[in-house]
């Protein structure tokens, strides 16, 4: 029905990279909107793209139902309602090589991922590029001088278990225990091997943002690790096994983190607030870099499939952020496929927008495909916010003066403090307002309702919202129990006052 996605497209130009063959498999043919022939002729122009050689473009072609577990080798006028997988089982051996074992040279793994055990230690998970390894076998890690390391134990996966096993030879994907000096992308060989094998290329991080330990009135209160040092032990171990990630520690007592994108460092702080952490973060930014006196800024490819009565509100949204349409297409009689090209900083909020005003039903995928001089400064999206103007227990009373502003992230009873922000006002301006305030008790009669006025719902942001929401001078507070939205200066006098360069 959709046809090739976006992910295909990258998986497919890096494994024609590699000389790979290829198989096709065009899944889902009991879609309501399935079109073999459309499907077809966008794989054909794919592959017409990316292919390296001419022989890239011959490769055979399978129909499945994958949740009935049904292939079969023609394009069916008939729905199969039986059959087996074994076309495709036969098709693998019959056309990808069989790979070639070499057991008796050195042993020699590539790492490519890191366990843990609390009685084994660190646990190297890769397949054996050649010779034999056993138990008590003495190995190194090549190229990068560290000290041998014995291996304890060998296991291999069953299923869903793992079992320990006396040897292993080359093609076997294998758990090793006793190497506690290994990283992703190492190469562990034998005693006096030197020659490390070639480790997989890994995409450089697009967007970075600053952290730091707790500073706002609440500082404390929630986190069970909530010093600098604390952080940086983590984020140390962090980077271990998350090889993506970059970590740059500041003189300040802050860090500079780099990641592949606002998934990629959401997933990173809601890890580390689910460990008990308590963190403050700024706004994330693109990374730039300058080539020959030139800043040049991350530039990516956004692939938007939409049910079509919402092609105007992603082509309004995306005008905003001065993206270029590349391609329009209607996928099928009901959905409708975009792709944009649009700079980093750009995509920085877009999901959650999207996802909101299409009530859910838009699926966006992106990637990196280059760099550009720098762009145009994009304008300010975002509303003004509404910034608490003293500090204590919100009342109702304060909220429904608030409500003329805006709307609003607490409810009555929530601590506040002085530059924390309690709402988004409807207009571009910041205002502070004291949510705070009580109303002055008489002896006179009011009307019977006033008093007990429900207040409309307050916002809740997941972690991902609240770091799309924040601007430059603002943070975000994070603990294991609360997401808070506050200024840097959180002192209103200080924060009105004019900076020295507009002075």
């Amino acid at each position: 029905q959709e046809g090739p996605m976006p992910q295909t497209r990258f998986v497919l130009k890096n494994a024609l990279k590699l000389n790979l063959q290829m198989i096709v498999v065009i899944n889902k043919l009991d879609k309501k909107a399935a079109n073999i022939q459309r499907t077809l002729n966008r794989i054909d122009s794919l592959f017409l793209e990316l292919a390296q050689t001419d022989q890239h473009l011959n490769f055979p072609v399978l129909y499945a139902i994958g949740k009935s577990g049904i292939v079969v080798s023609e394009p069916p006028s008939v729905l199969p309602q039986s059959g087996s997988v074994k076309p495709l089982l036969d098709l693998i051996l019959k056309v990808i090589p069989a790979p070639q074992a070499e057991t008796a040279q050195p042993f020699k793994l590539l790492v490519s991922a890191l366990d843990y055990d609390h009685h084994l230690g660190q646990i190297v998970v890769g397949k054996i590029h050649q010779g034999t390894v056993i138990p008590g076998q003495t190995v190194i890690p090549v190229s990068n001088g560290e000290k041998t390391s014995t291996i304890s134990q060998i296991m291999v996966n069953h299923g869903i278990n793992r079992l320990p096993v006396s040897q292993a030879s080359a093609g076997d994907i294998v758990m090793l225990a006793g190497i506690d000096q290994a990283r992703i992308g190492s190469t562990i060989g034998s005693l006096g091997d030197s020659v490390a094998l070639a480790a997989p290329q890994v995409a450089e991080p697009t967007l970075h943002l600053t952290l730091g330990p707790n500073t706002s009135s609440f500082a404390g209160r929630e986190g069970q690790f909530v010093t600098s040092r604390q952080l940086e032990a983590r984020l140390l171990r962090e980077l271990k096994n998350n090889v993506g990630l970059r970590v740059e520690v500041k003189a300040s007592g802050q860090f500079v983190v780099s990641g592949r994108g606002e998934l990629h460092l959401s997933v990173l702080l809601e890890t580390l607030r689910r460990e008990g952490y308590e963190m403050e973060v700024g706004k994330p930014a693109a990374i730039t870099r300058v080539v020959a006196g030139v800043t040049q800024e991350p530039i990516e490819e956004l692939d938007i499939m939409v049910p079509t009565e919402h092609v105007g509100t992603i082509n309004q949204e995306l005008g905003k952020r001065s993206a270029g349409l590349v391609h329009l297409e209607p996928v099928n009689a009901t959905e409708t496929e975009f792709i944009y090209h649009l700079p980093t900083r750009a995509l920085i909020g877009l999901r959650s927008v999207l996802l909101t005003l299409t009530q859910g039903t838009a699926v966006l995928n992106s990637q990196i495909i280059g760099y550009e001089p720098v762009g145009q400064s994009l304008p300010q999206l975002r509303q003004g916010a509404l910034v608490a103007a003293v500090s204590g227990k919100a009342v109702e009373y304060g909220l429904r003066a608030l409500k003329h502003h805006g709307d609003s992230f607490v409810v009555p009873g929530t601590e506040v403090y002085q530059g924390m922000i309690v709402g988004v006002n409807h207009t571009h301006k910041d205002i502070d307002i004291n949510v705070c305030k009580e109303k002055n008790l008489t002896n006179h009669r009011t009307k019977s309702h006033q008093g007990i006025t429900q207040l409309a719902p307050d916002l809740d942001f997941s972690l991902e919202q609240a770091l799309d929401f924040i601007e430059k001078d603002e943070l975000l507070e994070i603990t294991p129990k609360s997401l808070r939205l506050r200024k840097k200066v959180l002192n209103p006098t200080y924060r009105h006052r004019p900076s020295p360069s507009t002075r």
